[in-house]
């Protein structure tokens, strides 16, 4: 329970603290938008990174080397745990906003940090709604920020890694529409952290692996039809690969 209390009461001073912080991004937002987005995401990588530290987490990167430096991308991850954000964002190498349910507007202070790190809030009810959050994406895509999305639509609870959920196929629109490489992303471990033996958080040693970029343009027409499923072979591939290597 140790681990659990840390972390909790570093995310809520966090949040507390932080809010002169808020305000005063606030005002420079108008004058230099791009700088106040990454001493926010600095920021907030920071304070993952000490979240990590206190639940006993490490963490191996992998096939950083795939990811563009000259433009924005799609990540395209399998999902397991709350912890894939964050060693998502303490690993990527550029700006990059997740795509989040909308119910997280609901959680004050959190729902503005959220935004200032550039995350969108999808409605999967409302189709409309859905679509404004799609062109949203594809907009701060061409802008030079990337997007980070879980096509499964919530965390995968099976015991075999590489068994996923069925890929959302519209989650791919925003790589489609922008011409965007698509980054496939396998991560393991993270479940092992809070949610197999919840409401407790256990050290665990995570391993999140970038795999080379995907063109869907340069994909054969069977495949264009259905990238979700494509991206979805290819990062289970991944995983398996990863559970060979790791004898999970």
């Amino acid at each position: 329970m140790i681990r659990i209390t840390f972390v909790a009461l570093t995310v809520v001073l966090f949040l507390i603290f932080s809010i002169p912080a808020l305000g005063v991004f606030k005002l420079k937002e108008k004058k230099d938008a791009e700088g106040v987005q990454k001493r926010s995401l600095r920021l907030v990588q920071w304070v993952f990174r000490l979240i990590l530290r206190l639940a006993g987490v490490t963490y191996e990167v992998q096939g950083l080397e795939h990811i563009p430096s000259d433009r924005a991308v799609l990540y395209v991850g399998n999902h397991r745990s709350y912890f894939d954000i964050l060693v998502g964002y303490v690993t990527v190498p550029g700006l990059t906003g997740f795509v989040a349910k909308k119910e997280m507007l609901k959680i004050p202070l959190l729902r503005d940090w959220m935004r200032r790190v550039n995350c969108l809030f999808l409605d999967r009810v409302d189709i409309k709604e859905g679509l404004k959050t799609i062109l949203e994406g594809i907009e701060k895509v061409r802008s030079g920020i990337s997007i980070w999305i879980f096509p499964e639509g919530t965390r995968n609870e099976s015991q075999d890694v590489t068994e996923l959920l069925t890929f959302h196929e519209g989650s791919l629109k925003i790589a489609e529409k922008s011409g965007c490489p698509v980054i496939p992303v396998a991560i393991t471990g993270t479940a092992e952290i809070f949610e197999r033996q919840f409401p407790l958080v256990k050290p665990s040693h995570v391993v999140i692996r970038y795999g080379e970029p995907i063109m869907l343009k340069e994909l054969s027409l069977e495949q264009r039809k259905f990238p979700g499923a494509y991206t979805r072979e290819v990062i289970a591939g991944m995983l398996g690969q990863m559970r060979e290597e790791q004898h999970l």
